[in-house]
């Protein structure tokens, strides 16, 4: 909201020395934002002044165009000039070259004289044009930065003026006035007013307010005006479209007077440019109250006035110029031909007034919140009409701003009212709030005395009473933001001041803190980070064929799957029960701009439907709804656990002149699910996997002791990879964490660490090809007793010297024990057990 400062200290006594900038300090106190500054005066500078053409003789030229050669005054005749420069004639006469040619001898035009600065850092000065001595230019509206009309020069009379010559032009265009800028939150829509703004400028420096409303004398009870019905069928969430319609009309006008410079400057300072006189008023008036108005073209109206709903497929023509097809929940307004105007947004182009209009009917109407802004939202049309309705707007001011708009057209346009008007509707219930006396200082944290409890609710325009337990609040109607005893606390503490406040830090209590599951998770996303890899957020919106491929193992098999009722396209129509998807999309994405060696990951939620999803209805807004619909609702939510997953594509170090990097590999990717499950203390069993996602043959199922399966890891399948453009052998894993979590222990006990050295065994054992190596691995650790330390697979073979149908594994075995130095008869007696237990359970032959 633009406030211009000459407007604002109409109704707030603003120091006449107070530039834009302390108007904006002032406000920020009372909770607004500052955002800009507007003042003409940083791109414009004078001399600027009023001058009469004396002469004007017309001067063809070899390019083909013909220039004016003029003799401006530009002091009275008979004055000495009193400004001084280099090129103002002391004569007070000032020859000037002109191009323009919509003015002539006897016009008084504004003349910038040699010195002056105008918009875009353009100086004026003496120069030789023409054959001339050009000393200063008759400027145009654009020129001046007060305005886009370049099609001439500006001639005072055309805009209502005859003023003095060598009066100071840029204060008779209101150039010296400046304009503070603040951003207004949406919920104090009444602040998109100069009343509203003036008066928190009163609350912010505790001077006078004065309202703009009461300046304006509305009659009571209009009767007998334009006919108008509210006919609202299908209103949204039960609240009428329409609540309060009046309407004024003003007969004999001449929408063709120019709009004063006053009110054109103030328009163009607040963002408003100036159209016509009857569209400059109602403007103006909206800025000024806050209530949008409208005025329509009274011969163009047939038939009653008509408040409603639109039909489906009804269409209107607005004020732009575009036909727009209705939808039923848009409220119009009608007469007998069909749709006039999208009621509290656009106006209809049929009965715009124009400059053959004569009579005007005015409309000033209260509009629901929510249909304005379904509207708004539906057409794409903002307007400052329904910035403001969709805000909420003062039920008890539409007549004051009719008054107010039917004043200016009688004084402005020369109109008569008629004594007549329409007013209807109904007013709604005011908003009546208790609170606690000491509500406010304990929500607050400071003693409010209960003097400035209820001096500040009644600065606010507020009702107070007292009662037994504190106040009863009675809001004002234009504070549509006030409903709950907190919203008052937050008025208190705003108008007393937040600088009062006292800055205190809460005390942490003990045993607070992360959860288990929030502790588990950072440790478990900082390991991965702290080995390399990169987390990245991708959508969690899929297609139904990426979720049938990742979200089950088994090929062919139907993943169930949440269907979004509004994606952002169909392509991605559900909800992921995968990440790696969109964990594939960003690494191929990478890779297509360059970046060849990636190692990503990224930790969410899947959404795994099981049983009943959703409810049969949606509880209504504005109410909590009961516990037992709670209860539904979170029934119906689809289970959400916490999966991480990873890609890794490319080599696993940058090329360098003596290192050779080395390409990723499905031992890769198992290594980072090994990594989770060892940041959690869970063994994590690993064995031949399938799916269909993965390389047939290079897959690993990742499980827990228990059986329970929660993921997988290896290289991705090549006809996979082909279809999405990523490299041959990528490798992805994807393991459910949130089963790791449940899995672990609560706490997790270290080792003792021996003091005492090591003995390491070697053993290779040939075994039938299908048996698991971790089986292997797993007999080999039960077999060597407590002496075993650590046991690894470092080489797997099959080939010349190992029988057809069966593989050679070696192992590494490390034995330790905690109270002395082990013999080497010790550790071979352990290895021996253990290749014992081993050719028992997997058929091994030692080699």
């Amino acid at each position: 909201m633009r406030i211009p400062l000459s407007w604002l200290r109409e109704f707030a006594q603003v120091p006449a020395d107070a530039t834009a900038e302390d108007v904006m300090a002032d406000l920020v106190k009372v909770g607004f934002e500052e955002e800009e500054v507007h003042r003409p005066t940083d791109t414009l500078k004078g001399p600027v002044v009023v001058g009469q053409v004396l002469s004007l003789v017309k001067e063809p030229q070899s390019n083909g165009k013909t220039i004016n050669w003029c003799q401006v005054r530009v002091v009275p005749e008979g004055q000495e000039q009193t400004l001084t420069g280099k090129g103002i004639d002391p004569s007070g006469v000032q020859g000037i070259v002109c191009g323009a040619h919509n003015f002539v001898e006897g016009d008084k035009v504004v003349v910038t004289l040699p010195g002056a600065v105008l918009p875009g850092d353009f100086h004026i000065s003496a120069r030789k044009t023409y054959g001339h001595m050009s000393a200063g230019m008759i400027a145009s509206v654009r020129e001046l930065g007060i305005g886009d009309d370049h099609d001439g020069i500006l001639v005072l009379s055309r805009i209502g003026l005859d003023p003095e010559i060598g009066t100071d032009a840029m204060e008779l265009l209101g150039l010296y006035d400046q304009a503070a800028e603040i951003n207004v939150t949406p919920d104090r829509g009444y602040a998109f007013s100069i009343r509203g703004v003036a008066r928190e400028y009163a609350h912010a420096t505790g001077t006078a307010f004065t309202d703009p409303a009461s300046k304006v004398n509305a009659p009571a009870g209009l009767q007998g005006g334009y006919g108008v019905k509210l006919n609202d069928d299908v209103p949204i969430y039960g609240k009428p479209g329409c609540d309060r319609f009046v309407a004024r009309t003003v007969r004999g006008v001449d929408p063709t007077r120019p709009t004063p410079p006053w009110m054109s400057s103030r328009l163009r300072l607040a963002g408003i440019r100036s159209i016509s006189l009857p569209v400059d008023i109602s403007n103006y008036v909206m800025l000024e109250l806050g209530q949008p108005n409208h005025c329509y073209d009274l011969d163009k109206l047939s038939g009653d006035i008509v408040v409603r709903r639109a039909v489906a497929g009804e269409k209107i023509t607005t004020l732009d110029d575009k036909e727009r097809t209705l939808h039923p929940e848009d409220l119009l307004i009608t007469d007998d031909s069909g749709a006039i105007g999208i009621a509290g947004v656009m106006g209809g182009a049929h009965t715009e007034v124009s400059d053959s209009t004569t009579s005007i009917l005015v409309e000033a109407a209260h509009f629901d919140e929510v249909s304005i802004a379904r509207s708004r939202r539906r057409h794409k049309l903002p307007s400052e009409a329904s910035k403001r309705f969709e805000r909420g707007v003062d039920w008890h001011v539409a007549d004051v701003a009719a008054q107010r708009v039917v004043d200016l057209l009688v004084e402005l346009a020369g109109g008569t009212a008629d004594a007549t008007g329409t007013d209807v509707g109904t007013a709604p219930d005011a908003v009546t709030i208790e609170l606690p006396a000491d509500y406010a200082s304990k929500r607050i944290g400071i003693d409010f005395t209960e003097e400035q409890v209820t001096t500040s609710l009644v600065d606010l325009g507020a009702t107070v009473e007292k009662n037994d337990g504190g106040y009863r609040v009675t809001a004002p109607s234009w504070r549509h933001d006030l409903e709950t005893k907190e919203d008052l606390s937050e008025e208190v503490a705003r108008l007393v001041g937040y600088d009062n406040i006292p800055a205190t830090l809460p005390v942490a209590p003990p045993g607070r803190g992360l959860s288990r599951t929030q502790q588990q998770k950072r440790r478990v996303v900082q390991a991965l980070a702290d080995a390399g890899l990169t987390e990245v957020l991708s959508y969690p919106f899929v297609s139904k064929a990426a979720n049938d491929t990742f979200g089950v193992a088994e090929e062919g098999a139907e993943r169930p799957a949440l269907k979004l009722a509004n994606p952002i396209s169909e392509e991605q129509g559900f909800l992921r029960t995968s990440i790696l998807p969109g964990l594939i999309e960003v690494a191929r994405r990478n890779h297509s701009r360059g970046f060849r060696d990636v190692a990503l990951y990224e930790a969410g939620s899947v959404f795994l439907p099981e049983g009943k999803i959703g409810t049969e209805s949606i509880p209504p807004l504005g109410v909590r709804p009961a516990d037992q619909v709670l209860e539904g609702l979170f029934d119906g939510v689809p289970h959400q656990p916490l999966h991480i997953a990873a890609v890794l594509t490319g080599h696993d170090s940058p090329a360098a002149a003596t290192h050779t990097p080395r390409a990723w590999d499905w031992a890769d990717a198992l290594d980072v699910a090994r990594l989770i499950a060892d940041v959690l203390g869970v063994e994590l069993v690993v064995s031949q996997g399938s799916h269909q996602a993965f390389h047939p043959g290079r897959a690993a199922r990742l499980a827990l002791r228990s059986g329970d399966v929660v993921g997988y890891a290896g290289e991705l399948h090549p006809k996979l990879l082909a279809a999405h453009d990523m490299p041959a052998r990528s490798v992805a894993m994807e393991i459910n964490v949130e089963a790791l979590f449940e899995a672990a222990a609560d706490v997790i006990v270290a080792k003792h660490i021996s003091g005492f050295p090591v003995a390491t065994q070697d053993v290779a054992l040939v075994v039938p090809q299908d048996v698991p190596a971790d089986d292997v691995l797993a007999a080999l650790r039960e077999g060597a007793g407590v002496l075993l330390e650590d046991v690894a697979l470092f080489d797997v073979y099959s080939g010349p010297g190992i029988e057809e149908g069966k593989k050679s594994l070696a192992f590494g075995l490390r034995f330790r024990a905690d109270d002395r130095t082990l013999t080497a008869d010790e550790a071979s007696e352990a290895r021996s057990a253990a290749v014992a237990v081993a050719a028992e359970r997997c058929g091994a032959v030692q080699r």
